[in-house]
């Protein structure tokens, strides 16, 4: 069985030291959101910790306007503060930074109150230039996007440089924002999965997964094995599907092209398998509230087969490159994230793992049907640099091609169940709850509460957000010719870093 959060609630004034405590005895800081509670606001810390994940919560009083700022102690929550200076107007006092993020506004337009029939008011837009931080002869600012050559989500990046080294990078995210928290709210928790399927659109399996986790925990419902393998399969694939973009990526930055049109090819099987499966490209449709909408679209000995071509051409093409002098040497040592710095921030995915964090929910916090998959936690000796990440992508996807195999072995020989099975009924739910999910960029997490069921706030926090404080750090070592190879080794979601 799933481990289900503990929570505890504490006054606001106590509310940064008791996470703080739990961040100093060993937990992961996954998050910091904030929802209405009547004319108050509750703030929402989630840790994870020893297997089992805690919830500590505090309420800021109307009025109050502010709150004690955790990013003084656990430097990760910046981001999340930032976030809710934007959407809720509370100020973080202490934080040496509240400038927008996912608003462009100097003053912050305030999300109105659940059922209050409003919209968001625009804010006030700054038209005062940006700080610089670095200062000399020479130096300027490179306005790197939103709009690039390229097949490139909106994202400005202002790089500060004397000319090829780029001693601090900041980001610009707002372009992508789209207010999906407060399309959620009011509608039925059956149809929530539609607008968390397209939250970032690359990880679309892992968002359903994790929302229909929070569901399913908050009605008391087990989904079936049956349906539970077939959520793993869609994942691996996602998974797959993913690690293959970031290859990608690589080789066309490094000049490879070959290996480029190669993996190109690869990435747009795994693709079309997919929608032969399902009907998506994306897996969408497939995760639905108490399991999936039905068996796979192809056979037990069908999928097998195009599996096993797939990893055995994936395989021979990732060995050639892996041991190409010219590709290496680009990755080797760019973009180095230490592992302490890896375990400061609390790093997810791929990230944390090619810095020696070892943190992968599939295992540590087990779901669904990996409690009964042999999945185990990957182990990767590696600089935290680019080319540590590239191995732990090379070695999830050899893991997840493992993982796959045994799905379907396990479905074959148990046979399809009756169609209750496959997905179990949801109605009328309420209360709140909180679901995950290993997507390839590392835990996904959503905070829901439903109210007879419809949704009245849910909060998703994808793994390129967390991960995306992080992103400027990578550079001091690094110029400007490496920009591609950091970025592609990161393997970030903008549209999951301001949804």
């Amino acid at each position: 069985m799933t481990t289900y959060p503990t929570t505890y609630t504490t006054p606001v004034d106590r509310f940064s030291d008791e996470v703080a405590s739990h961040v100093r005895s060993g937990a992961r800081f996954a998050g910091l959101f904030a929802s209405a509670e009547g004319a108050d606001t509750r703030l929402t810390a989630l840790l994870s910790h020893s297997g089992s994940l805690v919830i500590q919560e505090t309420v800021v009083p109307v009025g109050a306007g502010e709150f004690p700022a955790l990013s003084r102690q656990v430097p990760a929550a910046k981001w999340y503060e930032r976030e809710i200076h934007d959407l809720f107007g509370l100020i973080p006092t202490g934080s040496d930074r509240v400038d927008p993020l996912v608003f462009p506004f100097v003053t912050p337009a305030i999300r109105p109150r659940f059922g209050s029939g409003a919209v968001v008011p625009e804010g006030q837009l700054d038209p005062t230039p940006l700080t610089a931080h670095v200062r000399g002869e020479g130096v300027f600012t490179i306005s790197y996007g939103p709009v690039r050559s390229g097949v490139f989500e909106s994202i400005e990046y202002l790089v500060e440089t004397p000319g090829e080294d780029i001693p601090h990078l900041r980001t610009r995210v707002f372009y992508k924002h789209r207010g999906v928290e407060s399309r959620f709210e009011t509608l039925d928790v059956a149809d929530g999965v539609l607008l968390a399927e397209r939250c970032e659109g690359v990880a679309s399996v892992a968002h359903a997964i994790a929302y229909c986790a929070a569901l399913e925990e908050m009605a008391g419902v087990e989904v079936s094995l049956q349906a539970g393998l077939v959520r793993v399969l869609h994942a691996e694939l996602e998974r797959v599907a993913n690690h293959l973009d970031s290859i990608v990526r690589h080789s066309e930055a490094a000049g490879q092209a070959v290996a480029y049109a190669r993996f190109s090819l690869h990435k747009e099987r795994v693709q079309r398998l997919r929608a032969q499966l399902c009907g998506s490209r994306f897996g969408r449709g497939v995760v639905v509230p108490g399991g999936v909408a039905g068996p796979p679209a192809l056979s037990a000995t069908e999928v097998f087969a195009a599996i096993g071509t797939l990893e055995k051409s994936i395989d021979a093409d990732t060995r050639l490159l892996m041991s190409t002098p010219s590709f290496l040497d680009r990755l080797r040592g760019t973009g180095v994230l230490d592992e302490d710095v890896a375990h400061h921030f609390g790093a997810l995915g791929p990230l944390a793992r090619g810095s020696g964090f070892m943190d992968d929910v599939r295992v540590t916090r087990a779901y669904g049907a990996y409690l009964h998959l042999g999945q185990q936690l990957l182990e990767v000796r590696g600089d935290g640099d680019a080319l540590a990440r590239q191995r732990v992508r090379v070695q999830e996807i050899t893991g997840a091609f493992a993982l796959m195999r045994e799905v379907i072995e396990e479905l074959g020989s148990r046979g399809g169940p009756s169609s209750t099975e496959w997905r179990r009924p949801i109605e009328n739910v309420s209360g709140r709850a909180v679901g995950w999910a290993e997507a390839p960029q590392g835990e996904v997490l959503y905070l829901v509460e439903a109210r007879e069921g419809k949704l009245v706030r849910v909060k998703p926090r994808s793994a390129s957000f967390h991960n995306m404080a992080l992103f400027p750090i990578a550079f001091p070592k690094d110029i400007l010719t490496d920009f591609a190879f950091i970025e592609a080794s990161f393997g970030l979601s903008i549209a999951g870093v301001s949804s």
